[in-house]
């Protein structure tokens, strides 16, 4: 058999070397007379330890263990190599979060460079409320006066519908998918006002920590810094427990940067990196003070 075979090669060289370590020098007593060695109890012919050799294969215990031994290898072997597609899977999740981060916070910087110039040079528009769905987008005439009814005179007015109380989960993520929408295609005094909207409508609401942090990424790409704080700031004040959280100092912290608020800024990045040092916004965070550091604030 083979694993016989192989227990019984490693036997041969483990007897081969012990009996070459027992070759010793004679000893040599006074006079130069050779003193014997004693006499082992172990078999010193070949034959004798082949013997040896074949009880041991014949009880299987040679056999069972290089069994085990080659388990235990191809089990380690197999661990190793859950362990090495566990981290690549999980390596590639963080790879695909980071870049997701990076293409919008790199979207919302262009914006805001290609927003600079125009917001400096003229006001902000001023948002008009659009017409209802069924309004067409003509002109229309003046409205034309209408003489009520004599009964309708002394009709009483209609009660006033009771509001409601249960909030429709439907709703509410249409509301907020929709401000959303309009931050990507960067129609940001739409986005700003939908989602100041979203936020009077859902002051509780399950996106209201993303819809107050989207808020002060619109006021931040319009160079509203300072109003852009003040959401910042709501999102660590309302929304502790938010992932959002290190997002929002790392831009609350870019806000006082561009108010020329050093201290403040660095301070808030500082704090950063101390409470999410393996967090992206970390790492960006980092970058920013060693920036600050290089021009001196």
């Amino acid at each position: 058999m083979r694993l016989r075979d192989r227990a019984l090669v490693a036997l041969l060289a483990a007897l081969a070397g012990s009996a070459a370590a027992q070759q010793l020098p004679p000893v040599v007593g006074p006079g130069g007379t050779p003193i014997a060695a004693p006499t082992s109890a172990a078999p010193t012919t070949v034959e004798g330890r082949l013997a040896r050799v074949e009880r041991l294969l014949d009880s299987g215990t040679l056999v069972d263990m290089v069994m085990r031994l080659d388990q235990l290898q191809a089990e380690l072997q197999k661990l190793r190599g859950e362990v090495e597609l566990h981290g690549h899977e999980l390596a590639g999740i963080k790879q695909r979060q980071r870049d997701l981060y990076l293409d919008i916070d790199r979207r919302l910087r262009r914006a805001e460079v290609g927003n600079a110039a125009p917001a400096a040079a003229s006001p902000p528009a001023v948002m008009l409320p659009e017409a209802p769905p069924d309004t067409p987008a003509t002109s229309t005439p003046p409205p034309v006066a209408t003489v009520a009814p004599p009964e309708a005179a002394t009709a009483p007015p209609p009660a006033p519908e009771a509001p409601a109380t249960a909030v429709d989960p439907a709703k509410q993520q249409l509301a907020y998918q929709a401000a959303f929408d309009l931050l990507k295609e960067g129609r940001y005094p739409e986005a700003i006002t939908a989602f100041e909207q979203f936020l009077a409508s859902y002051p509780g609401g399950t996106y209201s920590d993303n819809a107050q942090y989207w808020l002060g990424e619109a006021r931040y790409v319009t160079r509203d810094f300072a109003a852009a704080a003040r959401d910042f700031k709501l999102v660590l004040a309302q929304h502790p427990g938010s992932p959002k959280v290190p997002d929002a100092m790392l831009k609350l912290g870019y806000a006082h940067y561009e108010l020329q608020e050093w201290q403040q800024a660095r301070s808030v990045l500082s704090e950063l990196r101390q409470k999410y040092p393996n967090s992206t916004a970390a790492r960006l965070a980092a970058n920013r003070l060693e920036r600050m550091a290089q021009e001196g604030r």
